[in-house]
């Protein structure tokens, strides 16, 4: 039937009658169009290790396409599944990862250089061995060049300053091998840098320290912030105008773990031109949750301290103290609450996610494994995040830190290596 004036007139009364919300786009579609347009660029994920830790840096027989049936970790009896594997990066809509080449902080710093370039070696290795999947990037055009391929863009991050061994020069020929950050520290200070979870030795960075900061920058190496301590991260942001980056950490305010960002520094994040990457670790996540941990740290002292010498009634005494004590859990809406936090204290323009999956024993309820991210982006879209909000939360932001790092090192082109006299 052909519309007459009258029936086109009622056609838009009708429809000017509707609820906005009739023509609002679901939270689910916000969220899909979003990561359709803009994959998340993951800041942290500890396959790595699990690789050296389950199969000894073998690849033979490893299947990135099924990583349920893989051994315990250690050889031990740990035989909890990792969270990773190609099927679910795709599900969880991940499309640049930042592969951590993570080592113990206890080892000797000759033995961590070496651990460290084992670990560059065998993620290399498993980036060539999925051709189809994964692609090496060394740059924001490599990052883009994969996306456009439908790969995951595959970069290096060094955890903890321990892996350069306190030497400019290693520090530089990481950069060669392919390591694209690395966090100053790890759960231990540094002979040059104080770590978050350590008692103070040097109140942020000494001399030496200042010139890792400066050095990695000239190089356009990212400067991790996560892991160290608050005069650490003043010192870092104090040492040079290059972008600084956390790659796996959450808001004090909301958690107050000394792992997270304090307000103080979420404040210079503008100025810095930074990116705090929020982590999915639970402890870090749930402030109930981390009240838990003290207090089961605190009544397990207690008991050793009255059962001295009885190691099972303290471990019975334990299990009825859990047993009374369920610990809480922490949800999407805790780690929302910590992308709310930045937002507000440090603007949209400074958040990013780094969850850490591999590197812990799960993360938060719903978003268990690399396949969650899609259910956190549905979380912040009915929280009111736009589309475009959404973009830069999951890839645009670290995009734009990574262009800022790189032409803060091409501005440095005409300075020499820094030199220190080595032992």
């Amino acid at each position: 039937m052909v519309s007459t004036p009258i029936h086109s007139l009622s056609l838009a009364l009708a429809l000017l009658a509707l609820p906005a919300t009739a023509f609002a786009q679901s939270a689910e579609d916000v969220a899909t169009a979003a990561l359709d347009a803009a994959p998340v660029w993951d800041g942290h994920n500890d396959v790595p290790i699990q690789l050296r830790g389950r199969r000894g840096n073998v690849l033979e027989g490893f299947d990135f396409h099924d990583t349920s049936a893989e051994p315990g970790f250690g050889g031990g009896e740990d035989t909890s599944a990792m969270h990773t594997d190609l099927p679910r990066l795709a599900q969880g809509k991940v499309g640049a990862q930042f592969w951590s080449v993570y080592i113990s902080a206890a080892l000797p710093e000759p033995e961590a250089v070496q651990a460290t370039i084992e670990q560059i070696d065998v993620t290399k290795r498993l980036i060539h061995a999925y051709p189809d999947d994964l692609a090496l990037a060394l740059t924001a055009d490599d990052v883009e060049a994969a996306l456009a391929e439908g790969k995951i863009a595959s970069l290096l991050g060094m955890e903890g300053g321990h892996s350069i061994g306190s030497s400019l020069g290693v520090l530089r020929q990481m950069y060669d091998l392919g390591a694209r950050y690395m966090t100053v520290t790890h759960s231990t200070n540094t002979p040059w840098a104080d770590s978050a979870t350590a008692d103070p030795e040097h109140d942020g960075l000494t001399d030496f320290g200042v010139l890792v900061i400066q050095e990695m920058a000239r190089l356009g190496m990212l400067i991790d912030l996560s892991h160290v301590s608050e005069a650490t991260m003043m010192d870092a942001m104090d040492a040079t105008g290059a972008p600084v980056i956390f790659s796996h950490s959450g808001a004090r305010a909301v958690n107050g773990h000394s792992r997270n960002v304090p307000d103080n520094v979420l404040l210079r994040m503008p100025e810095q031109g930074g990116i705090v990457m929020v982590v999915g670790l639970p402890g870090y996540l749930s402030e109930d949750q981390r009240i838990w941990y003290a207090a089961r740290q605190a009544e397990q002292a207690r008991l050793e301290a009255w059962l001295q010498g009885e190691p099972e009634q303290v471990a019975s005494g334990l299990a009825e103290w859990d047993a009374v004590n369920p610990m809480p859990l922490a949800t999407i809406s805790d780690m929302a609450d910590h992308i709310d936090h930045i937002r507000d204290v440090a603007g949209i323009d400074y958040i990013g996610l780094g969850g850490d999956y591999d590197g812990m024993a799960t993360g938060p309820v719903g978003m268990e494994d690399v396949s969650g991210y899609p259910a956190l982006f549905v979380e912040l879209a009915r929280r009111g995040y736009s589309q475009t909000d959404l973009e830069k939360i999951a890839s645009r932001n670290m995009m734009r830190v990574l262009r800022e790092a790189e032409a803060y090192a091409a501005g440095q082109a005409g300075v020499g290596p820094i030199e220190s006299p080595v032992g």
